[in-house]
């Protein structure tokens, strides 16, 4: 380090002394431009020197603001040109992207040296002139931070009894009621300071509360979380100025728009965040210049003017940071996510950090931003840091989870936390000296951080202790105090008590504004970005019309205008044909939500960051969005206006066109005010749900307006359909063709729009039109202040359990002052068996020899060439034994998880070559699979379940079935316990990054449950991928406890540090191209691999204390090959060592004397009953612990029924006229579809969870598919007929309907079947379908069928014969059929229909079609739909892998 501060040193005196020199030779040039004639200059450098110092006289004669926008840029492409050769002036603002690329490659070329370079010369720069840089410290002292968690009793999970307690605790707060809430300490007591031009680092356990301290200091703390005490930049409090300005937070979560590239994505930030004092500086620097006379370098003068432009589109700026972070060769990939390729997560890990350090802010605050990186880029962009904070005096505190040695060296000062303690924080270069103060030595082969994150940790503490006397732990708190009172605390409190004078310059650091840009030009920036999302998003836009292209074709051969005359009775089905209009318009902004969830999480990002106020993002977003609406209505009205017959006058159609284009923008606004006003997926899609309902049933057409009650008329009028209904009905039946007079004195439009509660004027038609465009803004209003004021919707409260309460409570008593002094006491470790396992097994060797592996690459396929195969494993030879650890390694794509993935026969494609056996056997694969544990690199698990219950589930169906009960309970205790998961065995798993268990307990547990299974082979792929140094250890030490019961391990193992490595006993090293390069032991200290590679002439020799895995990797690159013109693989061929191996592969291929081949009876070890009650057992504890998919559906349910109770009331038996039997079919039907569709759609999501799950558990060889789907089928079925009940007594009564048990019976009867075929059917989609997104949009066009042929819309006599085989074939059709014959299939009262007498059974057969003697039909052919759908999902999910290995 020293040496390369000297050369760094010497560096910059070289730069300074050259730029002197040729500033003072162009001064006097140009100072003595009047002697030129008289001299001959014969040498060209004097020439161009001349002739730039010309131009630069030219830039010095303009104006200031001209002046700060021009340069000297080189003349042509050529970058090679030599300075001032070639030059022009330009304007830095109009810059090409091609010269922005070539420039930044000309000043940035080796990355950590030129980036060094230009900033010197900057640095440089500004101090000729006597500028002072603005510099930011940060001091904080007596920080607090508390959480306010909800206390439960039991264990703390969210089932669906806890959050109805949760929901009624509202009236616990009332006075005089015990509160049930608790405070939890996160930060206890912070004091210090971050000192500009010195690079911090934060280390400290996952969840001691980093991420905390970090949003504590640079002003972005949630606010549900308390906190108290001071935090002071330059002396101002926090409130004094605006900190989300001054300082940047960069979050470890990657939260970007998938749909823009890495370029487009940077390009917005800059521009948002603007500038800050760069302009200042270089008004100030070029005027100073100006006077002294001094000639800046150009280059360094063009970079300076480009970054102080404010609010420029592209940016200098961009190209810089893609340049020094690595992005330059991703710039124009999109970001991507889930559901589209993008850049890798390394990539948007370094995106995240590049989005804020291209802004001007001055304090960093940096979490864990080399998560996912390998080493070599981790060290290069922490250099570039360092580089950035010594030479601009920037203020930097960086969190990390596992630094490498050199990366750790670059850091100046450390803070050490724990348990929201401080227990370190001084320089980096003293750590050592305060831990052996403590009692606590390094070793000589351990990294720093390694170290003192392992001596704060319980379990690894005592391996470090040095003194003579017996190790008595010492806590965080100890450790703490033991701070507070050495020299480095004091120092802290020295600095603190120093008091601030303020220069001017600490004024100038410091944002008082909270945007960066005008009110137009942030409004101009959010409008672009909006427009380029809509193109990218034109897939979406184009899908949607296709489908209302299609939907229109259906309708208007539905309603065809050859069938329908101008009378009384057809009158009823053109309202029907206007209704369906307007349904599907409506729903055509359904999308319109999850497009706006889906960026709600960039946007409160942004917004928290003060790039754009809300108004900035919303009114382009409402803005853009109206020629989709115009585009849609057109296209419906132009296809089905004339086909279906309306009035043929052309003003007519231009009002219809108009008014659905209403519809359309003021759903669209309502679905994206729903979006920003619930936040997430399942509360929008129930609020929007919600939304849909209660517009249909208040439109005026599922119940005619006289028919509702009279206090609640108000929702008729507050419903934005009602006035779509208004205006489409009025505009039709107020023309010509419908004035011809009946015989009651009215014209037939008219007695039409009465016997529909519709009969209005004309003139309402525009009132309707007015109305909805009201609404529209109202909306659009409601959007804004929904986006301004609502705070993210992050994490909820937290849950903790009474238990858990009183054990921290207890630790903090035990812990306070009186008791501190006293040393913990030496409590002898719990004897536990830890080298046996309660069950026994049979030891098995894995041998394979020859093993080669083929795929054919899909563009070969595609061009037809079938013989070109791509070979990933070539002559791959080895054996694994028991009780030994082999780690298999290799640089990424050598075939590592290829090799394990076709061990263990998990391969999908390609095909293989090779013998493998099995203790001497043949492989079986259906034997092998029951006694092999194979933990995955992804941990897939059921959320919903805890730690324990999913080991007790995988031992259940994994172990023998002649093992009783207590064995397996106790084994998998035995199990917990061994890695380390008694602690945590009831905590839920939850989902990955979102909640549950961290990165390192899912990794445990992966290993727990294929552990658990008994297995005799164990293959591990990367279980210590994301992990910091102690997790995993704790993994890496659970492993080697599995080891030492004698079964056989392989671990594939990335980028290990030197404990980790050496905890194996065997390596086998790959190639690319899946070749071995070595086989064999490690050794002690890896001296039998180190001896091995330095063998090998031309080998360097590794360095002392250096990471054998590190060198190993190094001297065999692919680089280091080449240099030394070897083939790794072709030594290890001809070495001993490889003979070795052959000889033991054939040893071990003949089965020992007297051993038997691995048999098993049945194919699974319980049979099919066992399996179904196990996933049973499991489903069952999901579904009650899944408030947001079981809680919200039943609740849904109950305000549904009391809305159809409240409208419809007692009118089940008042019959008169047909519009009364109109009314009780809208009721049905409304009933019937909506929560069908609620269901369906909230049954997606949860499903398609538990299928990634299912093909993990499958391949494990647990259960058969059709155990899996027959238990998740039946799970479904109390809560459907809870919600079935619900709806029956809410409803019910309070319709009125008739109160005889077989009318009654037939009414649940025909709701619980309609609720299962809906859920079925969600079921059945996600089973045929790769992904839910993909079954969500082929749900919505199930909807419409189920929507339009229901029978309620047009009923079945009047369906055309070519869509009849449609109406029979559509499940809804038939619950309309059973609910209303049921009801009035025998009533033989007396109505008026359409005029004329008739009884209301007759009325059901002729108008409707519908049957009473029939409903023994419908009531098979309605259990038949929910049997068939479940029926397709158990086959389809069992066929079907969409799984590609």
């Amino acid at each position: 380090m020293a040496q390369m501060v000297g050369r760094d040193e010497i560096e910059s005196l070289r730069i300074e002394l050259e730029e002197f020199g040729r500033s003072l030779r162009l001064s006097f040039q140009s100072r003595s431009s009047s002697f030129r004639g008289n001299s001959v200059l014969s040498s060209a450098k004097d020439d161009s020197d001349a002739q730039y110092a010309e131009h630069w006289a030219a830039i010095e004669r303009l104006p200031t603001f001209e002046r700060l926008k021009s340069s000297l840029f080189d003349q042509g492409e050529d970058e090679n040109e030599a300075d001032g050769e070639g030059k022009r002036v330009v304007d830095v603002t109009k810059l090409r992207a091609l010269e922005r690329h070539l420039f930044i490659e000309k000043l940035i070329k080796h990355i950590e040296n030129d980036n060094l370079r230009l900033l010197r010369k900057i640095r440089n720069r500004i101090d000729r002139v006597g500028v002072e840089l603005p510099t930011v410290e940060v001091r904080y002292k007596d920080l607090f931070v508390e959480a306010v968690c909800e206390v439960v009793h039991g264990k703390p999970l969210p089932t669906l009894w806890n959050s109805v307690k949760s929901m009624l605790s509202v009236f616990a707060k009332f006075p005089g009621l015990k509160s049930r809430e608790a405070t939890i300490s996160i930060i206890k007591d912070f004091r210090g300071t971050i000192k500009p031009g010195r690079l911090t680092l934060l280390l400290g356990p996952p969840g001691c509360g980093k991420t905390t301290f970090l949003k504590a200091l640079s002003g972005n703390l949630d606010k549900s979380l308390k906190w108290s005490g001071e935090v002071t930049y330059n002396g101002h409090k926090l409130g004094e100025f605006v900190p989300q300005k001054t300082s940047a937070y960069i979050s470890q979560l990657d939260v970007h728009i998938p749909e823009m590239t890495v370029r487009e994505t940077l390009d917005f930030s800059a521009r948002c965040q603007g500038i800050g004092s760069r302009a200042d500086i270089m008004l100030e620097v070029s005027k100073r210049e100006k006077e002294a006379g001094i000639i800046p370098d150009p280059d360094v003068d063009t970079y300076m003017k480009a970054i102080s432009v404010q609010g420029l589109k592209r940016t200098l700026q961009t190209d810089y940071i893609l340049k020094i972070l690595g992005l330059d060769i991703c710039a124009d990939t999109l970001v991507g996510d889930a559901m589209r390729r993008g850049i890798s997560g390394g990539q948007k890990k370094r995106l995240t950090t590049a989005e804020m350090i291209i802004g001007p802010t001055k304090a960093l605050f940096m979490d864990e931003i080399t998560n996912g990186l390998d080493s070599s880029t981790a060290f290069q962009i922490v250099a570039c840091l360092q580089q950035l904070v010594h030479i601009t005096d920037a203020t930097l505190l960086v969190s990390l989870l596992q630094p490498a040695p050199e990366t750790f060296d670059l850091f100046d000062d450390l803070i050490l936390m724990s348990e929201g303690k401080i227990v370190y924080h001084g320089p980096r270069d003293h750590v050592l000296e305060f831990f052996e103060d403590c009692g606590f030595k390094c070793p000589e082969r351990k990294g720093v951080a390694d170290f003192i994150q392992q001596v704060i940790s319980k379990k690894d503490q005592s391996h470090y202790w040095y003194h003579a006397e017996p190790h008595n732990y010492v806590s965080i708190d100890m450790f703490s105090k033991k701070f507070k009172t050495s020299s480095f605390g004091k120092k802290l409190d020295e600095d603190l008590i120093q008091t601030d004078d303020e220069p001017q310059n600490h004024k100038n650091s410091l944002s008082f504004s909270v945007y960066s840009l005008s009110k137009w030009e942030l409004f101009r920036a959010c409008a672009s970005r909006e427009l380029l999302l809509m193109r990218r998003n034109s897939f979406i836009y184009v899908f949607k019309t296709v489908q209302l292209i299609t939907i229109a074709f259906i309708t208007m051969t539905v309603f065809l205008r050859t069938r329908m005359d101008v009378d009384v009775l057809h009158g009823n089905y053109y309202m029907g044909a206007l209704f369906f209009a307007l349904i599907i318009l409506l729903v055509d902004g359904i999308p319109e939500m999850s497009m706006t969830l889906q960026r709600l999480e960039v946007f409160y990002k942004q917004r928290d960051l003060c790039f754009y106020p809300a108004w900035a993002y919303a009114v382009p977003a409402t803005l853009l969005k109206v020629p989709v609406s115009f585009v849609e209505a057109l296209v419906w009205t132009s296809l089905t206006y004339y086909v279906i017959g309306y009035s043929p006058e052309a003003q007519r159609f231009f009002c219809q066109f108009l008014l659905l284009f209403a519809v359309h923008l003021t759903s669209l606004s309502m679905f994206r005010f729903l979006a920003s006003f619930f936040q997430t997926m399942v509360a929008t899609m129930t609020a929007g749900s919600f939304a849909i309902l209660f517009l249909l049933l208040f439109s005026g057409f599922v119940i005619q307006k006289p028919s509702m009650p009279a206090w609640l008329e108000w929702g008729f009028w507050v419903s934005p359909l009602t006035y779509g209904e208004i205006g489409l009905s009025v505009n039709e039946f107020l023309s010509p063709r419908w004035q011809k007079m009946l015989s009651a004195n009215t014209t037939i439009g008219r007695e039409v729009l009465g016997s529909r509660g519709l009969n209005f004027d004309g003139y309402l038609y525009w009132i309707s039109l007015g109305a909805l465009f009201g609404f529209s803004i109202v909306f659009s209003i409601g959007y804004t202040l929904s986006l301004s004021f609502l705070k993210s919707p992050g994490s909820s409260r937290g849950i903790i359990s009474h238990e858990k309460l009183s054990q921290i409570h207890r630790a903090d008593d035990y812990l306070s002052d009186a008791n501190v002094e006293k040393k913990l006491t030496n409590h002898p470790p719990k004897t536990t068996n830890k080298g046996r396992m309660v069950l026994p097994f049979t030891p098995l060797t894995l041998v394979f020899q020859d093993v080669q592996y083929y795929v054919i690459p899909s563009e070969t396929r595609e061009r037809g060439f079938n013989q070109k195969k791509l070979q990933l494993l070539s002559d791959v030879t080895g054996a694994f034994s028991p009780g030994v650890l082999t780690a298999l390694m290799g640089v990424s794509g050598a075939g590592k998880t290829t090799l394990l993935d076709v061990l263990a026969g998990r391969k999908t494609s390609g095909y293989t070559e090779g013998d493998i056996k099995i203790g001497g056997y043949p492989k079986v694969q259906e034997t092998f699979a029951r006694i092999l544990g194979y933990c995955e690199q992804t941990d897939v698990h059921s959320p919903q379940i805890t730690v324990e219950e999913s080991l007790i589930f995988s031992a259940w169906l994994r172990l023998a079935s002649q093992i009783d009960s207590k064995t397996k309970a106790e084994f998998v205790n035995e199990v917990l316990e061994t890695i380390e998961l008694d602690g945590i065995k009831d905590a839920l798993v939850g989902i990955p990054g979102v909640s549950g268990l961290s990165t390192e307990q899912r990794k445990r547990l992966t290993i727990a449950v294929e552990l658990v299974s008994n297995p005799s082979i164990i293959f591990m792929d990367e279980p210590t991928t994301g992990l910091d140094a102690r997790a995993a250890a704790i993994v890496m030490r659970a492993v080697k406890n599995v080891a030492n019961t004698g079964r056989t391990i392989v671990c594939t193992i990335h980028q290990p540090n030197i404990d980790i490595f050496e905890a194996f006993d065997e390596l086998i090293l790959l190639k690319t191209g899946g070749r071995i390069i070595y086989s064999g032991p490690l050794g002690q200290h890896s001296s039998r691999v180190i001896e091995y590679f330095q063998s090998i002439p031309g080998v360097h020799k590794i360095r002392d204390n250096y990471n054998p895995a590190t060198w190993m990797l190094e001297v065999t690159s692919t680089s280091a090959e080449a240099e030394l013109g070897v083939d790794f693989a072709q030594i290890y061929r001809k070495s001993s060592l490889h003979e070795n191996n052959i000889e033991l592969v054939r040893q071990l291929s003949t089965p020992p004397p007297g051993s038997r081949d691995l048999y098993f009876s049945t194919r699974f070890s319980q049979n099919g009953w066992m399996q179904f009650k196990s996933c049973l057992w499991k489903q069952n504890l999901s579904y009650w612990r899944s408030p947001p998919y079981n809680l919200m559906r039943i609740m849904h349910t109950v305000v549904s029924s009391i809305i159809f109770g409240a409208l419809f009331w007692n009118q089940g038996q008042h019959i008169t006229n047909q519009q009364n039997l109109f009314n009780i079919l809208g009721s049905m039907y409304a009933g019937v579809l909506f929560l069908g569709i609620n269901n369906c759609s909230t049954v997606l999501q949860y499903v398609a969870t538990e299928r990634t799950v299912m093909y993990r558990e499958k391949f494990a060889g647990m259960y058969s598919p059709w155990a899996f789907s027959l238990a998740q089928v039946a799970v479904e079925v109390p809560y459907l007929f809870i919600q079935a009940v619900i709806f029956l007594i809410i409803t019910y009564p309070m319709i009125g309907y008739y109160g005889s048990a077989y009318k009654v019976f037939w009414y649940f009867y025909a709701v619980f079947c309609s609720l299962m075929y809906h859920n079925y059917m969600g079921l059945m989609l996600v089973s045929l379908t790769p992904n839910f997104m993909i079954a969500a949009i082929l749900s919505s066009v199930f909807y419409t069928l189920y929507n339009l042929f229901a029978g309620f819309l047009i009923p079945r006599p009047q369906i055309p014969k070519w869509w009849i085989w449609l109406y029979y074939l559509t499940p809804t059709s038939w619950s309309l059929h059973g609910l209303l014959t049921s009801q009035y299939g025998d009533i033989n009262k007396e109505v008026i229909v359409f005029g004329e007498n008739k009884t209301v059974s007759d009325f059901l057969k002729d108008y409707f079609g519908f049957h009473h003697d029939q409903l023994a039909l419908v009531a098979v052919v309605l259990i038949a739909f929910p049997i068939a759908f479940a029926s397709i999902f158990a086959f389809c999910i069992g066929r079907l892998n969409f799984q590609r290995r």
